[in-house]
């Protein structure tokens, strides 16, 4: 394992590289088409990185997170169009979805009436983004879900094999 940076205020690809107990080197093998040089300058932002950086970053560090990363914080795209997940326990994750559900079961019926005609009048446009709202959240937990799982191959957790054989067994 090589030696952890000195610095205090770390790019989270810097971060990320040492958490995975890799020198700059060993990282700069295990990516293939990035020099440590190059590295150097992704993770102290003399560089941007490119998606194609990031998804090997990604997948060499086993930190799925970081595509999600990248598209919050540097895609000018993704600044405006992609919510930011966070990292969070499995339990934490079914939680949170099992409560918006509930929340959203009971606003059902309001949607419909809401959405019934076409047209969101003014006095329905409250409960309108409220329920927007909710469903924003379950798409929150889902995207949170996928990364959980992502990480949980990535650190040997689930076999990812196993995983697609029963994705296609349940998907018909």
């Amino acid at each position: 394992m090589g030696r952890k940076s000195g610095k205090t205020n770390k790019s989270i690809y810097l971060q990320c590289r040492e958490d995975a107990g890799l020198t700059r080197f060993e990282a700069s093998e295990k990516l293939g088409y990035i020099s440590e040089s190059r590295l150097e300058k992704l993770e102290t932002g003399k560089t941007p990185a490119q998606p194609e950086d990031i998804t090997a970053m990604a997948e060499a560090y086993g930190r799925p997170d970081l595509c999600n990363y990248y598209c919050v914080h540097e895609c000018a795209i993704g600044r405006d169009h992609v919510p930011e997940v966070k990292l969070k326990g499995l339990s934490q994750i079914v939680l949170g979805m099992l409560a918006s559900l509930n929340t959203l079961d009971k606003e059902k019926e309001r949607l419909i009436e809401i959405t019934a005609d076409e047209v969101i009048d003014e006095d329905e446009l409250t409960d309108f983004v409220y329920i927007q709202e909710q469903l924003e959240k379950i798409q929150l937990t889902v995207e949170s879900l996928k990364l959980w799982i992502n990480r949980t191959i990535a650190s040997g957790g689930i076999d990812k094999e196993k995983l697609e054989e029963v994705r296609k067994k349940i998907s018909g």
